[in-house]
């Protein structure tokens, strides 16, 4: 049975989704806020993401161990990330403790200390993640393919932000940015798993009711005359070619028909073993170990990407094998069984996904902040269900534009 929830709004406009489960033995307690990337400023680049290191630091009340220690020593774990457009800290817990869960985190969002003393050494630690990144060939094809599909906007810059924006900032800097952007109307709380609804509810007002002002922050749309780079490329000292080759395409306002045609058509294409492209470029030639697509939605645009690791001496015939699978999705429609075959495949995988507790904090917080209402699972399931042979390939002459590609490449050093 696919979960329910329940979303209301507090008084003071924070969204409250709550999706209990009397079949599991643990709770899972989430804050999504719509503060990420995309809402920077070019000189303070990277800093929602450093914010989201800095909740873990310590509260007026509480330091860094003492928090770690009221998750952790009840056998819980807890953990937050940042996206494009947002940030989400969660703990996960027995059920017995949503109390400490809902404290905990709200504690941190509400009075982050941002010490003083763990400000230069949690910086120190994001620039060592800057490093991380840029040692992975995927990760650098992957993000300068952003930067050439969204050019001259935040949406294309590095999420964790460069060594120059974050070496400018301050401890004060990051506190005023908190102010700013984490407000009620900007949140969503979730609460996932085994709880009473009503004893939740009185925990989550009681610790966030209060908190009042502000408006969510705001963002620079990419401009439809402004067209994607062509062509980046990147050397580093590796054995291997990676590719990422993107198109930008439409966003989350698109109409509910086109975004799931989209993921069947992804699915069809390289989302699974079975997929058109893993079978063509891997399974038949031999051309990559790993090859992959993903969609993704934001507010006003998207992007449609495959990504391989490429032998270097074949790049050519891989390039070829790939282009060769784009063509043929936009010249006829997929046949009965594989479209059924692939709509099923994508229906399973999110009933499946949908078992986990924390998969269903993510789900229904993203759903909210996202669409500002509940997309019921049985919704997704009847849309993807729906798409039609038609549909696909509609969607992919839509999508496989040239005008809208971009091709980024990581190539050994010379």
């Amino acid at each position: 049975m696919l979960p329910k929830a329940v979303l209301e709004t507090l008084p003071n406009g924070l969204k409250l989704v709550l999706v209990p489960d009397d079949h599991v033995e643990s709770v899972c307690f989430g804050l999504f806020v719509a503060s990420g990337s995309r809402h920077e400023a070019a000189k303070e680049a990277g800093i929602s993401h450093f914010i989201e290191h800095m909740l873990f630091k310590g509260t007026a009340t509480r330091t860094a161990l003492a928090i770690s220690q009221a998750i952790e020593g009840r056998g819980g774990n807890f953990n937050a990330y940042t996206s494009e457009e947002g940030t989400c800290f969660y703990a996960y817990l027995p059920c017995d403790y949503l109390p400490t869960a809902v404290d905990i985190i709200s504690d941190m969002f509400v009075h982050a200390a941002i010490p003083d003393a763990e400000f230069a050494r949690e910086r120190q630690v994001i620039l060592e993640e800057i490093k991380m990144y840029a040692d992975e060939p995927d990760s650098v094809a992957s993000e300068n393919l952003s930067r050439a599909l969204f050019p001259d906007n935040a949406l294309g810059l590095p999420i964790a932000g460069t060594a120059e924006t974050l070496d400018k900032m301050t401890p004060q800097t990051l506190r005023k940015y908190i102010r700013r952007a984490y407000v009620p109307t900007a949140t969503t709380a979730v609460v996932a798993g085994r709880f009473d609804p009503a004893a939740a509810r009185a925990l989550v007002e009681n610790a966030l009711g209060g908190l009042a002002g502000g408006k969510p922050l705001s963002y620079v749309p990419v401009k439809a005359r402004q067209r994607p780079v062509k062509e980046v490329r990147a050397e580093r000292d590796i054995q291997q070619v990676q590719l990422a080759m993107g198109f930008r395409t439409f966003g989350v306002r698109a109409p509910a028909r086109k975004k799931y045609a989209a993921n069947v058509f992804d699915g069809l294409m390289g989302r699974s073993m079975s997929s058109r492209l893993f079978q063509s470029v891997r399974e038949k030639r031999g051309l990559s170990y790993d090859i992959r697509s993903q969609l993704q939605f934001f507010e006003e645009v998207g992007g449609w990407a495959v990504t391989a690791g490429l032998a270097t001496d074949r790049v050519p015939q891989a390039v070829s094998a790939i282009e060769r699978e784009l063509d043929r999705i936009r010249a006829k429609r997929p046949g009965p069984a594989e479209l059924k075959r692939t709509k099923e495949y994508l229906v399973g995988n999110f009933r499946l996904g949908l078992e986990q507790v924390r998969a269903r904090l993510f789900y229904f917080g993203n759903c909210v902040q996202t669409y500002g209402r509940i997309l019921a699972p049985e919704e997704v399931v009847a849309g993807i269900s729906a798409v039609t042979a038609d549909d696909v390939l509609e969607i992919a002459n839509e999508i496989l534009q040239e005008k809208n590609k971009s091709v980024s490449w990581v190539v050994p050093k010379q």
